[in-house]
């Protein structure tokens, strides 16, 4: 089975991409319920507010906003509530001491379908400094000036 047929794409974090350098990329599970679950369905997720704690080795996501299901009524939860992943032990011990070192964070990237499951990417990251977003958007600006040139030499 390839992976486009495994996995679909609910939500992705592009402003992790730009201000951060992703160094390593892990991948969890996350505690939900049926509304919640109902809601990421319909591609009601946003994960652009959000930050990752560890907090007596249990990991966090904060911020990550579940819109509320219409037809959920009382069983609906906080949009915003605290919500657990699901890592090994050994992975969050990991996870601490990296975090541990000056200038590392964990940030979400992404969240999809795996068969019927919704998974969380979460990155290991390094912040960015000023001037190297600057380059990253010259090598883009580069890169798209490239491929309208060449796109024009083919059409003529």
């Amino acid at each position: 089975m390839s992976k486009e047929k495994v996995s679909r794409l609910i939500v992705n974090n592009k402003k992790a991409y730009h201000d951060y350098f992703i160094v390593e990329k892990y991948e969890a599970g996350i505690i939900l319920h049926g509304t919640e679950v109902k809601s990421i369905r319909m591609g009601r997720c946003s994960i652009k507010e959000s930050f990752i704690r560890i907090e007596r080795n249990e990991v966090y996501i904060y911020g990550m906003h579940i819109s509320i299901y219409e037809k959920g009524n009382i069983f609906n939860k906080d949009p915003l509530r605290v919500k657990k992943l699901l890592f090994h032990k050994n992975e969050i011990r990991k996870l601490k001491e990296k975090i541990a070192e000056k200038g590392y964070t964990l940030v979400s990237l992404k969240v999809y379908f795996k068969k019927s499951l919704i998974k969380i990417e979460i990155g290991l990251a390094k912040g960015k400094k000023l001037y190297d977003k600057r380059k990253d958007i010259a090598k883009k600006d580069q890169r798209r000036e490239v491929e309208r040139n060449f796109k024009v030499k083919n059409l003529s």
